[in-house]
């Protein structure tokens, strides 16, 4: 099964590809640079996750830690290069995050399908939500927080989620109307962390987090779509009864 799995997830990355290649291909050279060296990463990030999960699962759950306490760095360092003003705002985002953390922690522990299915529905959703809003977004839903995120991105990314998890059924163990409902939710808490993570950003007045992952505004940037879906999920188990 993994390798039936493995081998949709090459698909997916070829018609990215195809997809960062429409975008970029009229661009400048330094900027479409920068967007390769993106996807790139990106792919090895996704077989780094991918596989810990298959192979051992445990390796997921020490990966999980590593991703919550370097995003609990950065959002501190940001508190901290801010002078400390701003306690308010990082005071209410540490108790979000650490709600979100704390369930992302506890889905790390779950069976091994439940964990790649909402993984595999979290990455589709965030990539492939760029990349139709990029070819064919033109409604920004939000310009002063994230002002790349475009209503076609969203619904692209939405619709291309809900028929990837009909092709990925038999990773989840519950009914269609079940699948569904956790995919729908998946996709709102992935956008939302998304969202809140730019968010803490403007509150500092900063583009990036960090430099961390090339290609990428830092840590948190990378993962937090990953870590509310995970929440999510951890959440979803018990109020979907799956």
């Amino acid at each position: 099964m993994e390798r039936l799995i493995y081998s949709i997830i090459l698909a997916y990355f070829i018609l990215g590809g195809i997809g960062f290649y429409l975008i970029n291909r009229n661009k400048a050279p330094e900027i479409a640079r920068k967007s390769y060296t993106k996807f790139g990463v990106y792919f090895i990030i996704i077989n780094v996750l991918f596989f810990s999960i298959v192979i051992d699962g445990l390796a997921f759950r020490y990966l999980s830690v590593l991703i919550i306490v370097t995003g609990l760095c950065e959002l501190a360092k940001l508190f901290r290069t801010g002078g400390f003003k701003q306690s308010t705002v990082f005071g209410s985002s540490l108790l979000v995050y650490a709600i979100l953390a704390i369930g992302f922690y506890l889905f790390s522990g779950f069976e091994k399908e439940l964990v790649l299915f909402s993984f595999l529905i979290v990455s589709i959703f965030d990539s492939f939500s760029q990349i139709s809003g990029q070819l064919f977004g033109k409604t920004k839903i939000m310009p002063n927080i994230s002002p790349n995120k475009t209503l076609g991105g969203l619904i692209g990314g939405t619709l291309i989620s809900l028929i990837s998890a009909l092709l990925l059924k038999s990773l989840f163990r519950g009914t269609i109307p079940q699948l569904f409902l956790f995919t729908i939710g998946t996709v709102v808490f992935a956008f939302a962390g998304d969202v809140l993570a730019s968010l803490y950003k403007r509150k500092f007045k900063v583009k990036d987090y960090s430099n961390l992952i090339p290609g990428h505004g830092g840590f948190l940037d990378r993962f937090d779509s990953l870590i509310a879906g995970g929440a999510w999920a951890a959440f979803a188990v018990h109020i979907l009864e799956i």
